[in-house]
């Protein structure tokens, strides 16, 4: 992932409703969700949706499969684990003992551990 993709994601994922239907549909991999579900689930309009969904797409952060005239849209956690690998990709200037704190508080969410805050 280079600067101008980052920057694509970030920008994507900076609007409210954008970030609820990407983390939303991190719940729900692998099976992803139509935009009639995401709509409802978010108590949004599917027309608002489906714009939200287009812009997600473009950066990279969604995938789509068409079944018939149906859609289904999953999170592209290839592109989340890239993000996350670029912006950790210089961290603490050679220096891993400074990542330690860092990195601690990072846990998988499928094992129960919350950060605390």
């Amino acid at each position: 992932m280079d600067s101008s993709d980052a920057l694509s994601a970030f920008s994507a994922l900076s609007q409210p409703s954008r970030l609820a239907i990407f983390r939303l549909l991190i719940q729900y991999e692998p099976d992803g969700l139509r935009a009639g579900e995401i709509a409802q689930a978010l108590d949004q309009p599917q027309n608002t949706i489906s714009t939200h969904l287009s812009i997600l797409q473009r950066a990279g952060l969604l995938t789509s499969l068409r079944q018939g005239r149906a859609i289904t849209y999953r999170a592209a956690l290839s592109q989340l684990e890239a993000l996350m690998q670029f912006m950790l990709a210089e961290c603490c200037a050679g220096r891993p003992d400074l990542s330690t704190p860092l990195l601690s508080g990072l846990r998988p969410c499928c094992m129960g551990a919350k950060p605390e805050g």
